[in-house]
């Protein structure tokens, strides 16, 4: 096995509200948020996970949530300031942090720069009135455009803007008009997916009428098109990116690179070249337990099963519509091609991939039936 790639999540978990369609580990913001004391508990997290680093550098930094934009600028200084005294930066390190148009001040995006982020995600998820009420959102179209264009005025690398599709009651033209809308807003990467109901959200529970799969069809086929001829890749299911603007950390996390995961409920999954292993990690969930000094910030831990590793991989390596090439798969996974050759041979049989010789390439048959192609490597 070889050592790939290392990133680092960083989870904060609150929001002003819970969005009805969220499963993510978010809280309801009560009161002023804890943000000395949440930093303090984040850089004793990270510490204890110094000897999962094992001599590299750190390729991207991701701040996901929650609404990462609760916290102030100097909250970020200081905690990359000290990330960076435990673990070496990339020359080139791409560090993001996720964003809400309804928490953005004018010039707090100045502020982020300054501590060293260097990428912004802006979740917008609709422009629409109607479409971001019943989504929970606490924006405006005004505050979203606002939020694009601080983020232009900020000297940022790069920004995403993060759109959603197949929204309640919403028809093809709702959804172009999203789209065409934040097109003219020229960012560099955009996120266009479609929402779905995922299980223990408010939506699971109280399911609002989505539109119809021919709707769906319609939108995501004409979306695509309006997306290529405004000059975006699409280089992963839902990653839409100018020449240059991947990024950086997804694509680390889609290759089956490495990453740790501070804060809470934050994932992590590290190679262990010396034990043929490959650990991931869960950190307590709630604020509340997670700040207690009195227990350890790990909630979980477990080693992936052989068995189980050649779906992992291919669950994330088959979203992206690059190659993969073969001796990755041997490098990361630690096994050999023997392990998977019958998944493989059915995937070419039915036309859902093509052998490119040193690599697989998923077709756009592939693409369209993914969930079909991945149970072959269950």
């Amino acid at each position: 096995m070889q050592l790939p790639p290392l990133s680092l999540y960083v989870h904060v978990p609150w929001c002003v509200q819970k969005c009805p369609y969220c499963d993510f580990n978010s809280h309801g913001q009560k009161g002023e948020i804890p943000e000395q004391e949440y930093i303090q508990h984040l850089l004793h997290d990270l510490q204890a996970d110094l000897h999962l680093v094992q001599g590299r550098k750190l390729h991207s930094i991701f701040v996901g949530g929650g609404t990462p934009s609760l916290l102030s600028g100097k909250a970020y200084q200081w905690l990359l300031d000290e990330i960076e005294k435990l673990i070496p930066f990339e020359d080139n390190i791409e560090i993001t942090l996720e964003a809400n148009p309804g928490t953005v001040e004018k010039d707090k995006f100045k502020h982020y720069v300054e501590a060293g982020i260097n990428r912004i995600s802006i979740g917008v998820q609709s422009l629409q009135a109607d479409k971001l009420k019943s989504l929970g959102r606490i924006h405006g179209e005004n505050e979203a455009i606002n939020a694009a264009k601080e983020a232009q005025a900020a000297g940022l690398n790069s920004f995403n803007m993060d759109l959603m599709h197949g929204l309640p009651g919403q028809s093809v033209e709702d959804a172009l008009s999203d789209l065409q809308k934040v097109i003219a807003l020229n960012p560099p990467h955009l996120s266009w997916y479609q929402l779905t109901i995922e299980p223990n959200t408010q939506f699971a529970s109280k399911p609002p009428v989505l539109p119809e799969d021919e709707t769906l069809w319609d939108i995501q086929e004409q979306g695509q098109k309006l997306l290529a001829e405004a000059g975006y890749d699409h280089y992963e299911i839902s990653g839409y990116a100018k020449p240059g603007y991947q990024c950086k950390h997804n694509l680390n996390y889609w290759r089956f690179g490495d990453y740790l995961g501070i804060g809470c409920g934050a994932h992590g999954k590290v190679t262990q070249p010396e034990q043929g292993g490959i650990l991931r990690t869960v950190k307590v969930k709630h604020p509340r337990g997670y700040m207690d000094l009195s227990k350890p910030y790990l909630y979980e831990s477990w080693q992936v099963e052989q068995d189980d590793r050649p779906f992992e991989f291919f669950m994330n390596q088959f979203r992206l519509r690059e190659p993969c090439n073969k001796h990755q798969f041997i490098d990361y996974s630690g096994l050999p091609i023997s392990k998977i050759e019958t998944a493989i041979n059915t995937a070419l049989d039915k036309g859902l991939i093509e052998d490119l010789g040193h690599s697989w390439l998923v077709t756009n048959k592939g693409h369209r039936f993914l969930n079909d192609l991945l149970e072959l490597f269950v």
